[in-house]
């Protein structure tokens, strides 16, 4: 075990040190808000009163990596199928940046393989939420649309 401040881990995560999945990467992208625990004990207190909503990725699998697509993203299905009865499965043959120079919506986690991620948001987070910093493990620049 060993205790690490959120950028800390982000860094040893892009360092191939450590490894956590993507929804594990989005909340330390968005725990980069705050400085102090304080400062998070703050916020979360004030937001809590606000309310929730029930998330599910869906993946979209593209020809050189995959997208978890959340809600708000341009991409995201209308009815998302939360229980996996309809196994449905989204893929293009399309590559990752395309899709992102095409699209104008995110909210998104992009990987590339198991060690690259990368967060785009550009919507307003709903109940007063904060949005994730951008963080991205590689060198691509898609924020000419964002």
């Amino acid at each position: 075990f060993q205790w690490s401040s959120p950028p800390e881990a982000i860094e040893r995560f892009k360092s191939q040190e450590i490894w956590f999945p993507p929804p594990q990467f989005y909340e330390f992208c968005r725990l980069c808000n705050f400085s102090s625990l304080e400062e998070l004990q703050q916020f979360s207190s004030a937001r809590a009163l606000e309310g929730c909503e029930r998330w599910m990725p869906v993946m979209l699998t593209a020809a050189d990596g995959s997208i978890q697509l959340l809600p708000g993203d341009e991409l995201y299905p209308e009815d998302p199928d939360y229980t996996g009865e309809k196994k449905t499965i989204m893929s293009t043959d399309k590559k990752v940046e395309d899709l992102m120079k095409e699209g104008g919506v995110f909210h998104r986690i992009v990987m590339k393989d198991i060690n690259n991620f990368a967060v785009y948001v550009n919507i307003q987070a709903k109940y007063k939420h904060i949005n994730p910093l951008m963080i991205k493990c590689d060198n691509s620049d898609y924020n000419s649309r964002l």
